[in-house]
């Protein structure tokens, strides 16, 4: 969403904090994130990397840079700790059966009639309103998202889906709590692979989703993230490393990121 950590700390710092409006916001205290860049290094920083997010099947150039700016950072001084985070493998399946469920019960109320497009004639009611508005509406990623959701919160498979899932999330979920009694953040690559073309997997939205594989947890845990450009392949595309932080630790994963964004720049970071 921004160019640079700086900017990043500012744009959290406006929209951060209790909104009277929204419930799913909480009422505590929000730090100054861009006085908090100030001064900011590696030293002392434990930097956990789990052994789940570094295998076989990720690119080998996306491994490389990653690996290359940790390696930099532990060279500055911060200390790199091996870490697990063993129901990693769940978290696909877990997010998008979560994060559908949310779509379904959420865009429900996009029916015309309070919110969302109108579409239909008077003489074909109110049952080619809701058709047609939620047809026209609605592009196909969402209009899948609600089928699936609809389909895992349905009587006969919630609890052997959505049940389900929301018990595997809590284990994701201790396993972040669990790692970060042993590091102040965690350092991954963000997607497996390089950026594909535009279009490339339009009609095959599973391989879209497992590029997701190494940020869903990090929704279903409920803690921050940032990603930061750490270099390109030799074909000069981007890669970037994902930089996580416990629960309400957006200062550590802010200076964190300020640090690697300037050690980038400065070692110029490629395969």
């Amino acid at each position: 969403m921004t160019k640079t950590v700086e900017d990043a700390a500012v744009l959290l710092g406006a929209i951060a904090g209790r909104d009277v409006h929204d419930q799913t916001t909480l009422d505590v205290p929000v730090p100054d994130y861009r006085a908090a860049l100030a001064g900011a290094t590696f030293k002392g920083l434990r930097i956990g990397m789990p052994k789940e997010f570094f295998v076989d099947g990720v690119d080998p150039e996306v491994m490389a840079c990653v690996r290359a700016a940790i390696e930099a950072c532990e060279k500055a001084g911060a200390q790199v700790v091996d870490i697990s985070l063993p129901h990693t493998e769940y978290s696909i399946a877990v997010y998008h059966i979560c994060s559908t469920a949310e779509a379904s019960a959420n865009l429900a109320r996009f029916d015309g009639v309070r919110f969302g497009t109108r579409r239909g004639s008077p003489e074909g009611g109110i049952q080619e309103m809701y058709d047609r508005s939620r047809t026209d509406g609605f592009g196909a990623e969402v209009k899948r998202r609600i089928i699936l959701g609809t389909y895992v919160l349905s009587s006969g498979y919630y609890d052997a889906y959505y049940n389900r899932a929301l018990k595997a999330r809590t284990l994701v979920r201790r396993d972040f709590e669990e790692a970060f009694e042993k590091c102040d953040v965690i350092m991954t690559p963000v997607t497996p692979a390089p950026a594909f073309k535009f279009g490339a997997v339009e009609n095959n939205p599973l391989k879209a989703y497992l590029g997701d594989i190494f940020t869903a947890s990090t929704n279903l845990a409920g803690i921050c993230a940032m990603s930061i450009p750490c270099g390109k392949t030799a074909g000069g595309l981007p890669v970037g490393l994902q930089i996580l932080g416990p629960s309400f630790g957006e200062v550590a994963m802010l200076r964190a990121g300020s640090c690697v964004e300037a050690l980038v720049e400065e070692e110029g970071l490629t395969t």
